[in-house]
């Protein structure tokens, strides 16, 4: 354990009045983030018994020197539900990857959401997709969330690890996937089969999930190559959307 040697800035010197930063924060998301040499660092500000912690999941040294503060401190600069276990990091977004040259040098399935706004829904989706071996996520450039310590809590570290693809218009987007040689499937309530049907073997796949209640837009549903259900009973309408993601990365995993 190193000694206090970090003497915290003034209340004035926040990370969260930076500009163009993310501040993340919880132990997953900011240990995540230390170990991505992809992200770049701008502060970090942590309790002496969260340094320990971190120091446990990801040894030091690391690239930024920590800065030792009081947990009221972090309960002052982040909204009243985050739950930060006394770390918080401020970073520089990660940048979007270039889809052809990703999908060159991977292999899973590619996950592709319909105006999805909840950040921890996308979150949770993330996770879910780091677990089940997906290539990316594919996201509008509007109508979705922006990278937030809330949506990087949610993902619980995947989102260092799953690369998101924020695209100006979805539908292109779709139609560059289908030129990559992926059969683009559209997960809906009405669908003809259900995924477990469709004959998915062999096929890489991108998914397509949309907002709940409202689901896929017509655009996007008439450029899906093929609409597939989940099996779920006739008394439940639909699944939360990042229910129905797990589900479905789980059924394309044992394909």
């Amino acid at each position: 354990m190193r000694q206090n040697r970090h003497r915290p800035r003034p209340q004035d010197a926040s990370p969260a009045r930076e500009e163009g930063g993310v501040l993340l924060y919880g132990l997953h998301a900011v240990s995540a983030a230390l170990a991505n040499p992809a992200r770049r660092l701008r502060r970090l500000l942590v309790t002496r018994g969260a340094e320990q912690e971190l120091a446990e999941r990801f040894s030091p040294p690391w690239r930024i020197t920590p800065e030792l503060v009081e947990r009221n401190r972090l309960d002052a600069m982040l909204p009243p539900d985050a739950i930060h276990q006394g770390a918080a990091l401020m970073v520089e977004p990660l940048a979007s990857p270039n889809m052809e040259r990703l999908l060159e040098g991977t292999s899973g399935p590619v996950l592709v959401l319909d105006q999805v706004t909840d950040p921890r829904n996308v979150g949770a989706i993330l996770r879910s997709a780091a677990a089940f071996g997906a290539a990316a996520l594919v996201l509008q450039e509007r109508h979705a969330p922006a990278e937030t310590g809330a949506l990087a809590r949610a993902a619980s570290g995947a989102l260092e690890v799953v690369p998101i693809l924020r695209e100006v218009n979805l539908s292109r987007a779709l139609e560059q996937l289908k030129k990559a040689g992926l059969w683009v499937v559209g997960l809906e309530a009405a669908g003809p089969v259900t995924l477990a049907q469709s004959g998915l073997t062999g096929r890489r796949v991108a998914l397509v999930l949309g907002a709940e209640g409202e689901g896929l837009r017509r655009l996007t549903r008439e450029t899906c190559d093929e609409l597939v259900r989940l099996p779920i009973q006739a008394s439940m309408e639909s699944l939360n959307v990042s229910a129905a993601a797990a589900v479905a990365l789980y059924e394309l995993a044992r394909e």
